[in-house]
């Protein structure tokens, strides 16, 4: 059967009985909301609403949505040379590849260019498999990697229940939450350091001896925006070291300057074995990036590395990715990020001043957690008020992600493009602020 011509522009209830009647869900419940055109940090919907976008779309659209440049690159690249057979070379992937080893520090110097974190984080862990011979995979279990095999079952925030076994050999650990902390110290603090060795007991006790890889989120985003404490991942990159695991760490969210300098991992003094890439990558289209040593590359080659897939290194985001590196570059998006960071956190800390619901403020950069109690002595949760809170300030015009799991409170994640102004922030935190008023009268 041929393919009918698309409806024209319906009413919302047709609209929404379309949706209902042809869309899988994949989510939870869609936005309602008919999105129409968005530019910068906003959105705008068919009933002539303006809502501020501070997910950056799904957290990738790090310039703004409809960046002139990004726009501008678009129409010049597809008109020329979009896509080829996967072992063709272009000038775009070759400079893109280039440029991004000159942003990283030695010996990261060799990258493939992919489509989504998802299939980054596929291809690191088939790297690292591969290299090493061995096939388990440690990361933190509030993780959030990807919906494929390898990066699903690597994933421990969501999605494991219902589908099967997952892949063989993967292992969690606790996550260093100290809002949060399982092992303290005497004063009550989170004793990382004892968390971390217990967390190895435990690996050691239930490896088979083929400790591979550890995936890990220098931030973890979907899972609260926790922030590893100084000198944790320093600990953990010993601990794979000892066991001759590769360390691979997961920049979808954090790499390119959201957190105020171009990589998370800098603020650690660590350099990963495997570093993936993505979403701000192509800062709202579909590029993905593995980077990894000269000499792990030539290991994985002489053993046949193999990851031929369709868009592997298509030149029409990879001339995205290199427009992505100039603003970034000249606009000074790093120095940016981190101003308007300390805006944002200063703002956010008045909001606690104000809200005895706000229990704990965290992140980095324009990478900002919110946490959400009723009551800030016990830290008790509610999903219901951090439902509550999101589904209000959509109403007032400003879109932020709520992250809710079992035994945290509702946590605001904050992450608007790089691009927003102080106005813009300034109008969140308003809205933020009138949000919790209203929401404190009813509790």
């Amino acid at each position: 059967m041929a393919a009918t011509t698309p409806a024209a522009p319906s009413a919302p209830a047709a609209f929404w009985d379309r949706a209902q009647a042809h869309l899988v869900r994949y989510g939870g419940e869609f936005t309602h909301e008919i999105i129409e055109r968005a530019a910068g940090s906003q959105v705008f919907t068919a009933d002539g609403r303006t809502i501020l976008d501070f997910t950056s779309g799904q957290m990738s659209a790090i310039l703004g949505h409809c960046h002139p440049r990004i726009v501008a690159t678009v129409q010049q690249q597809v008109a020329r040379l979009d896509h080829l057979y996967s072992g063709m070379l272009s000038r775009p992937v070759v400079d893109l590849a280039e440029r991004l080893a000159g942003t990283l520090p030695a010996p990261l110097a060799k990258t493939l260019l992919l489509t989504t974190g998802a299939e980054s984080n596929e291809a690191a862990l088939r790297m690292a498999r591969l290299v090493t011979g061995r096939h388990e995979v440690v990361s933190f279990a509030r993780s959030w990697h990807g919906m494929t095999q390898a990066a699903a079952s690597a994933t421990y925030s969501a999605g494991r229940k219902g589908y099967g076994p997952a892949a063989p050999g993967n292992f969690a650990i606790p996550v260093p939450n100290s809002y949060r902390p399982d092992i303290t110290t005497a004063d009550g603090a989170l004793d990382w350091r004892r968390q971390l060795d217990l967390a190895f007991d435990l690996i050691d006790a239930q490896s088979t001896g083929s400790l591979a890889a550890c995936l890990i989120e220098p931030i973890l985003s979907s899972g609260g925006i926790i922030e590893p404490p100084p000198g944790y991942v320093a600990a953990l990159h010993a601990k794979c070291r000892e066991r001759g695991m590769l360390l691979i760490l997961d920049e979808a969210q954090t790499g390119l300057c959201r957190t105020g300098t171009w990589y998370a991992f800098e603020r650690d003094g660590v350099v990963p074995d495997i570093l993936t890439l993505s979403k701000t990558l192509g800062a709202g289209l579909p590029l993905a990036a593995v980077v990894t040593s000269a000499e792990i590359e030539q290991e994985a080659y002489e053993r046949g590395f193999l990851f031929f897939t369709t868009h592997v290194a298509d030149p029409l985001v990879a001339a995205v990715g290199n427009t992505v590196l100039d603003v970034l570059a000249e606009d000074r998006l790093d120095e940016r990020a981190r101003e308007l960071g300390r805006f944002l956190r200063e703002g956010l800390a008045g909001l606690a001043a104000r809200h005895h619901v706000v229990g704990d403020i965290r992140g980095r950069g324009l990478l900002a957690g919110l946490e959400l109690v009723l009551d800030r002595g016990t830290k008790q949760t509610s999903d219901a008020l951090g439902a509550q809170v999101t589904r209000r300030c959509l109403e007032l015009g400003l879109h932020m992600n709520i992250v809710q799991l079992p035994g945290m409170g509702g946590v605001l994640r904050i992450a608007p493009p790089l691009t927003t102004t102080h106005d813009e922030l300034t109008r969140a935190l308003t809205i933020l602020d009138q949000t919790l008023t209203e929401t404190c009268a009813t509790l």
